[in-house]
C-alpha cells in the first residue's frame, strides 16, 4: 500500500478518535449540567398529569404523546437555535426571555389558585360540559405544550449557564450537541414517568385480576390510591408554576440590579438555615421556595387582573 495512502488513514484514525473523546467530554459534560435541571425537571413532571385528569383514559396516552411531540419541539427547532445565537450573539438578552416565561408561570399558578378560591374560571376545565372533545383535547394539549416551552427554556438557560464554566465545551457546535442531549433526555424522562403515573390505574386494574392475593392487594391501592396521586400532583403543579416562575423572577431582578426580592428570599434562607441545625439545608430551601411561590403568587395576580379586569374586560380571555 502506498506510504501516503498508510499516512493519510493513519491521519484519519487519530481525527476519528479525538472526534470521539470530544463527544465524550460533552456528553459527560452535558451530564452534569443536566442534574442541575432536576428542580425544573420535578415541577416538569408535576404539572403534566394535570392536563390529562379527567379525561378519557383512552386517550391519556395520545394526549402525552402529543405533549412530548411539542415538547422536543419546544426544545430541538425552537429554544436550540435560540438559546445558541443568543448565547453567541446576545447573552445578555436571555436574562430578560427568562424573566418573561417567569412572569407567564407566575401567571398561569396563580390563576389556578384564584379558581379554587372561587374566583372566575377563565377557559373550560374537566368539571364543565364539553360540547366538543376534540376542541377540548387540543387545548388541554397547547396549553401543556405553552407551559412546557417555559419550563424547557428555563432548563436550557441553566444548562447553557453550567457549560460556560466547562472548559472542554467551548465551541458552538460542542455547546449545541450538549443541549441536544439534555433536552432529549429530560424530554425522555419527564414524559415517560407522566405517562407511567397516569397508567398506573390500569395497572392496578390488570393486578386485580390476578390469581395471587398479593397482586391483588397491590392492585386495588393502586386504583384506591391514583386518583389522590393526581390530585396530589395538581396541587404540585401549581405551586411548581409559582415556585419556579417566583424563582425566576427573584433571579433575573437580581441580575438586573434590583436586590430586594433577591435579598428577602436570601435572607429568610439563610436565617432559617442557622436557625435549624442538622434540617438547616432542607428548611432552608423550604423556605426560599416558599417566598419565591409568594412573589410569584403577587406578580402572577397583578398580571392575571391586568388581563381580565383592563385589557380584556369582559371577552372571558385565557
Amino acid at each position: 500500500m502506498p506510504t501516503g495512502l498508510v499516512a493519510l488513514l493513519d491521519d484519519v484514525s487519530i481525527i476519528a478518535r479525538t472526534a470521539a473523546a470530544s463527544v465524550d467530554d460533552v456528553a459527560a459534560a452535558a451530564g452534569r449540567a443536566g442534574s442541575k435541571t432536576a428542580g425544573v425537571i420535578i415541577d416538569d413532571a408535576a404539572v403534566t398529569p394535570s392536563y390529562v385528569t379527567g379525561l378519557s383514559p383512552a386517550r391519556e396516552l395520545p394526549i402525552i404523546w402529543a405533549i412530548t411531540k411539542g415538547s422536543f419541539k419546544n426544545k430541538l427547532i425552537f429554544l436550540l437555535p435560540g438559546a445558541l445565537l443568543l448565547s453567541e450573539f446576545l447573552p445578555s438578552a436571555i436574562i430578560l426571555i427568562l424573566m418573561l416565561g417567569g412572569a407567564f408561570l407566575s401567571y398561569e399558578g396563580a390563576e389556578k389558585v384564584m379558581e379554587k378560591l372561587g374566583g372566575e374560571k377563565h377557559g373550560k376545565t374537566v368539571e364543565d360540559v364539553i360540547q366538543d372533545p376534540v376542541a377540548f383535547e387540543k387545548q388541554r394539549v397547547a396549553g401543556a405544550i405553552r407551559t412546557d416551552l417555559i419550563l424547557s427554556a428555563e432548563i436550557m438557560a441553566i444548562v447553557l449557564n453550567e457549560l460556560s464554566s466547562e472548559t472542554i465545551v467551548e465551541t458552538f457546535w460542542q455547546r449545541g450537541l450538549a443541549l441536544a442531549l439534555v433536552a432529549i433526555a429530560v424530554t425522555v424522562v419527564v414524559y415517560g414517568s407522566v405517562a407511567l403515573i397516569v397508567k398506573m390505574d390500569d395497572v392496578g386494574l390488570h393486578l386485580t385480576k390476578k390469581s395471587s392475593a398479593t397482586a391483588q392487594a397491590i392492585g386495588r391501592a393502586l386504583l384506591k390510591g391514583m386518583p389522590w396521586l393526581l390530585k396530589t400532583l395538581s396541587f404540585v403543579g401549581t405551586i411548581a408554576m409559582l415556585w419556579v416562575g417566583g424563582g425566576i423572577v427573584v433571579h433575573g431582578t437580581h441580575e438586573l440590579g434590583f436586590d430586594l426580592f433577591y435579598d428577602i428570599a436570601h435572607g429568610a434562607e439563610y436565617a432559617v438555615q442557622n436557625a435549624t441545625g442538622a434540617l438547616s439545608g432542607l428548611a432552608g430551601w423550604v423556605t426560599y421556595a416558599g417566598i419565591s411561590a409568594l412573589i410569584g403568587l403577587a406578580l402572577g395576580f397583578v398580571i392575571a387582573m391586568l388581563i381580565h379586569k383592563v385589557l380584556f374586560r369582559g371577552k372571558g380571555a385565557h
